[in-house]
């Protein structure tokens, strides 16, 4: 079907004169009624009865203006939903994370973006580094917050720190060593209380007793997540090695305490991880936006 003849009969049917719906197209009047007449003859229709200087419908005019009226009513929220998932005010952003961002940064973060726009959907899923990379590259993402060891897909994916964090020894305010500066070798024979082998603060424990060639502390309690064992730690036995960000509270409430290492100090950047050489959704900004300019 002719749909810009459709348009222009439609105009004038809507507005009941050539005369206005060609200013409204800024299209000349000879050129619609041209328009019309070629819509008619391809049609085999007759949509317009003489009338003085007027317009009068014919029955199937009648019932093509209404039917025309739903169709561009249709295209006109079709234009806006299109309009409004460019500018980000719809759509559904799919954030991925580590353990660490899933449970104490992104959600601070989803929740100011869904305050300024409810009409948006947000999806969080929390995987290792490798599946996160993994699903950002695979498009099953948008974008994701991962720890330092992201920097090892760069080849892959784009990297832009958004903080520092670091790596602390902390234990029950009651273990010996609480508040107390001690030797990695002293601090190396006491109970851990550790997450599960290969997640990323164990590694870099590993990584600190290869270095110095001492033996790996003695894991005795083993959990899937990082709050687990922050709670095991709380009970008064064993020493627990991971993200500030994570234990930082339960510090400032004297729930657990720092314990200082000699000659240690880790650092772990905080990165937002994007497809390489991609042109960022406005949902995708958005959201970088909010945690650049989170206080």
């Amino acid at each position: 079907m002719n749909l810009h003849g459709l348009r222009l009969f439609y105009m004038v049917a809507k507005t009941g004169s050539v005369t206005l719906a060609a200013e409204q197209l800024r299209i000349s009047q000879p050129s619609i009624t041209s328009q019309i007449k070629k819509f008619e003859r391809e049609r085999g229709i007759t949509l317009f009865l003489p009338q003085g200087r007027g317009i009068r419908l014919t029955e199937i005019g009648e019932q093509l203006a209404k039917e025309a009226s739903l169709l561009f009513q249709l295209e006109d929220r079709m234009e806006t939903l299109i309009k409004n998932y460019i500018q980000g005010k719809n759509g559904t952003l799919k954030i991925a994370g580590n353990y660490l961002s899933s449970n104490f940064l992104i959600p601070k973060w989803a929740a100011c973006l869904k305050q300024r726009n409810e009409n948006i959907n947000i999806e969080i899923t929390t995987m290792n580094t490798e599946d996160t990379v993994n699903s950002l590259i695979s498009y099953q993402v948008d974008v994701a917050i991962l720890g330092g060891g992201a920097v090892n897909y760069m080849d892959k994916i784009d990297v832009n720190k958004i903080m520092q964090d670091e790596l602390w020894f902390v234990s029950a305010p009651n273990h010996k060593y609480a508040n107390k500066k001690v030797s990695l070798s002293d601090i190396m024979v006491e109970p851990f209380i550790m997450r599960e082998k290969g997640s990323y603060a164990r590694v870099r424990l590993e990584s600190i007793c290869n270095t110095f060639g001492i033996c790996l502390p003695k894991v005795v309690l083993e959990f899937n997540g990082l709050h687990e064992t922050l709670m095991a730690s709380m009970s008064g036995y064993g020493v627990n090695f991971c993200s500030s960000i994570a234990v930082k509270e339960f510090v400032d409430m004297k729930k657990l305490s720092r314990i200082y290492v000699e000659d240690i100090n880790l650092k772990n950047e905080i990165v937002i991880c994007t497809r390489k050489n991609e042109n960022r959704g406005q949902l995708v900004n958005d959201f970088i936006s909010i945690i650049e300019n989170y206080n």
